[in-house]
């Protein structure tokens, strides 16, 4: 028998798994296996690290091993248990001032923001409709679009419109036939936070071409200095319009837990709910409680944003100081730069994924290249380090590491 025949065209269909592309994270965690091989006596300077380097706080374990072998936690969670729903619409309150989620119609769990954002379009799209999303951006915005026959715009982000992305430029053409708008802010991996004046315009935007907003916030409890945390779902007319994904991930150090909500649009959020009742059981009650505890100690996050605060001064000072075009974010764990234009010795980098791998190979740092709208590195500060002072050793070291290349900007 030919399997191969009988695989979906959406996979490859029969030249499924002939391809020779990997996929772009992989190719990264080979490159940088052969190169610690390659240099077994110097450290690897992990600055691609797209996950937080500690683990859930110790009142989170203990809410999850008490919970854990209780009678009543054994059963299938399906969509969701009531009490992790109340404490999610409280934690939007509290954080974001978005008062108007009822627990019962505006809010679900999911394990975790990924299988999310990977169900929405099956509740959106028929084959030949468009989903919008940017560029760089999570790749999991579009994939399920195009499983479903459906058609990816990109917006670009550049620095020119703080990166954030320029709607008006979308086609006519587009726009007649999109069913999704998908945001990320704070965007991994730019860094950038969107301001309420945007979101606003998001809004009007929706309204007026009668198009979804799905607005990713994974990161939106990570900010610094004098931002503050912002939901799109606190600009009036939002829920009108779309959801929003929280994730319990980086907010409070939980990404293996497999945790995460979605709120807002009641029509949206039940078909969500419909699509996801027949896709899995849910989480596992006990990790829903452990949930309840992250949520209800906020304290947490704030302890996690000071440390990421603080590390992100030690690293801008020293890339600015080799020559980068680096500013301090305002969200998220990334710091985000134009990449060089070569060394003095006369290599010359054509694009970012070229740079990515020079600095990897000659000076074993780890960043993660985009090539998607100008060529940028992404650095993130969510490297291992035990405390403050083994922090400024390593940021010392990147910085000795890259002056030793002799990079040139201009």
């Amino acid at each position: 028998m030919n399997i191969l025949k009988n695989i979906a065209e959406r996979l490859g269909g029969s030249r499924f798994g002939r391809s020779t592309e990997i996929y772009k994270f992989e190719k990264i965690k080979r490159a940088k296996k052969q190169a610690v091989l390659k240099n077994p006596d110097l450290p690897l300077i992990d600055m691609g690290v797209g996950e937080p380097d500690e683990p859930a706080d110790n009142s989170i374990v203990d809410a999850l091993y008490s919970e854990a072998g209780k009678s009543e936690n054994r059963f299938y969670a399906d969509n969701g248990i009531l009490e992790f729903q109340e404490a999610a619409a409280a934690y939007l309150k509290s954080e974001y001032n978005v008062g108007n989620m009822n627990p019962f119609t505006n809010i679900l769990h999911g394990i975790g923001s990924k299988p999310i954002l990977a169900l929405l379009p099956l509740c959106l799209i028929n084959p030949g409709d468009y989903t919008i999303t940017t560029t760089p951006g999570y790749p999991i915005h579009a994939t399920y679009t195009t499983y479903l026959g459906g058609k990816v715009y990109k917006l670009p982000l550049v620095k020119e419109s703080n990166y954030l992305p320029r709607l008006a430029e979308i086609p006519k053409d587009v726009l007649s036939k999109a069913k999704m708008l998908y945001l990320n802010y704070p965007n991994n991996p730019t860094g950038a936070v969107a301001n309420r004046d945007f979101f606003k315009e998001v809004v009007e935007f929706a309204h007026k071409n009668n198009i979804v907003v799905v607005h990713d916030a994974a990161y939106a409890a990570l900010v610094y200095d004098n931002y503050k945390p912002l939901s799109f779902l606190s600009v009036e007319g939002a829920s009108q319009v779309g959801v929003e994904v929280h994730s319990l991930s980086k907010a409070f150090n939980m990404t293996g837990w497999r945790i995460a909500f979605i709120a807002g649009n009641e029509t949206l959020v039940k078909a969500y709910g419909t699509v996801k009742d027949n896709t899995d059981s849910g989480q596992f009650r006990a990790i829903q409680k452990a949930g309840i505890q992250a949520l209800k100690n906020t304290h947490i996050t704030k302890q996690i944003c000071e440390k990421y605060s603080r590390r992100f001064d030690l690293l801008v000072d020293a890339l600015k100081d080799v020559g980068f075009d680096a500013e301090k974010p305002k969200g998220s764990f990334y710091c985000y730069v134009p990449i060089p234009r070569g060394t003095a010795q006369g290599v010359r980098f054509e694009s970012a994924e070229q740079t990515a791998e020079y600095l990897l190979t000659q000076a074993l740092i780890s960043a993660v290249p985009w090539d998607d709208a100008g060529s940028f590195l992404r650095l993130s500060v969510t490297f291992e380090a035990d405390d403050v002072d083994e922090e400024k050793i390593i940021i010392n070291e990147l910085k000795q590491r890259l002056k030793a290349l002799h990079l040139v900007f201009s």
